[in-house]
Order: structure tokens, then sequence, then C-alpha cells
């Protein structure tokens, strides 16, 4: 009786069309990072390949070319961004606390994703000269509508009686500044103040500085609740904790 062989199907390694969402997302990451350290110009496709640990010729099955690659590197990094701060902006959480938890949300993502600061500097320099083709799909996608519900929010907590009279025009970005400057500007910052600004204890010692800074420049003061919304509430005191970088206390938006 003859036998009848089998063949088992081998599994799809990485960097085979039978593995489409690893294989372009592992693409979409490692062109990030060549991307911010090179700009488009520098940034090479053999070593986006090499680093994705795919073949060059998967690279273009996904991405047509270079500039192809490059827009859905920007896509996925603020399409990232705009579903995180959108979950704390779509919460029914109270004006003071929503933007704190915004703040944070933002933090958070940056701190996470390091390689982004220096991305999306080096597209707005590039947008400044004219050169992007992707600035105007990336306001009308991702920064218009984040600014717009941040700027309602900041209008609301006005008109509660929460927040001082500001300009969302100038408040807003100054709280994005204050979080994306300190990622892009860890390099100088390390040589200026002598210990690595990147490292978990240090990040979380800026996170409570951001949040400590919004709320003393947007909070009205009220007797009542003082104590619960002061902005020494997002202030670590590394000499009166035994871990540095835990905060005294946690108020909204920071992590216990």
């Amino acid at each position: 009786m003859a036998k009848v062989l089998r063949h088992r199907r081998a599994a799809p390694r990485l960097g085979s069309r039978g593995q489409p969402e690893e294989s372009r997302a592992a693409i979409l990451q490692a062109a990030a990072r060549e991307f911010a350290e090179h700009g488009i110009a520098g940034a090479r496709t053999d070593a986006i390949a090499r680093e994705a640990k795919v073949n060059k010729a998967l690279l273009y099955y996904y991405f047509s070319d270079k500039e192809t690659l490059y827009g859905a590197v920007l896509d996925n990094a603020f399409a990232g961004m705009k579903a995180n701060v959108f979950q704390v902006l779509d919460s029914d959480l109270p004006s003071r606390d929503k933007i704190m938890a915004y703040a944070g949300a933002y933090f958070d993502f940056i701190a996470s994703n390091q390689v982004y600061p220096k991305l999306m500097q080096r597209e707005m320099m590039r947008a400044r000269e004219g050169n992007s083709l992707h600035i105007d799909r990336l306001v009308k996608t991702y920064f218009l509508p984040i600014y717009q519900r941040v700027g309602e929010l900041l209008h609301k907590g006005i008109a509660e009686g929460e927040f001082r009279a500001v300009d969302p025009a100038h408040f807003v970005p100054s709280m994005v500044a204050m979080i994306v400057f300190y990622f892009s500007s860890a390099p100088v910052m390390q040589k200026i103040m002598h210990f690595n600004p990147l490292s978990p204890e240090r990040v979380a010692e800026r996170r409570a500085a951001v949040l400590d800074f919004i709320a003393a420049a947007l909070f009205v003061t009220r007797t009542d609740d003082s104590a619960k919304y002061s902005p020494r509430a997002y202030v670590y005191n590394s000499e009166t904790e035994k871990s540095p970088g835990r905060p005294r206390r946690a108020g909204p938006g920071v992590r216990k």
C-alpha cells in the first residue's frame, strides 16, 4: 500500500509575503529610525531592509519608493499620537483633569517613541523650506483635529472659571514644545547638566515638571480645592523620597 506523503507548510519567515502585517510594521519601525537619523535624502533603503530583516525587494513591494515609505512612516507616527490623545479628549473627565491627562498622554507617547521628536523636527524643517509633500495631509488629518479639540477644552475651562484666560494659539504650542524639545535636545542637555536626561528617573522627573508647569500657568486657584489641584502635586522631590522619580502625590494624569 503506497504511503501518502503529506507536506507540512513551512511557517513563513519575517520578511515574506506570508506575514504582511509583521513585515510592514518592521519596515516602518526601521524606516522611522533611519529617516530620523539621516533625513529622507540621506536615508538608505538597503539599511532599512537590513534593520527590518526583510528582503529589499519586499520593501518595494509594500512601498513603491522612498518618498512613499517616508509618508507612511509619518502617518504611522502621527496616527498613533492622535489615537492616544483622543482617547483622553473623548473622555468625560472634568476640564482640569482632562488637560492634565492630555499632557500626560502626549508625554508618555513621545517618551515611548523617542525617535519621533527628531523625525518631527526634520519634517518641520522640510515643510519650512517648501519641500514637504506631506505637510498638508498631516495638518488636515492629525495636527488640526488635535489643536481644535484642545482649544475647545481650553475655552471650556476658561468659561467654567477653571482656567486663566489663555490664548490657545500660544498655549497649545507651548505645551507641545515643553514635551518635544526635551527629547530632541537631550544630547545637548546631557553635556550641560552632566546627567542622562533620558534615564527613566529623569524622564519621570521631566513628566512631573511639565505637568507642574501647565497647572501653574493655567489653573485658577480656588480655596476649596487648592490642595487637590495645587501645581506642587505634580512635582517630584527626590530628597524626601527613597526612590527618585516617584511623585510625592499623584495628581490627575500622573501615574502612581
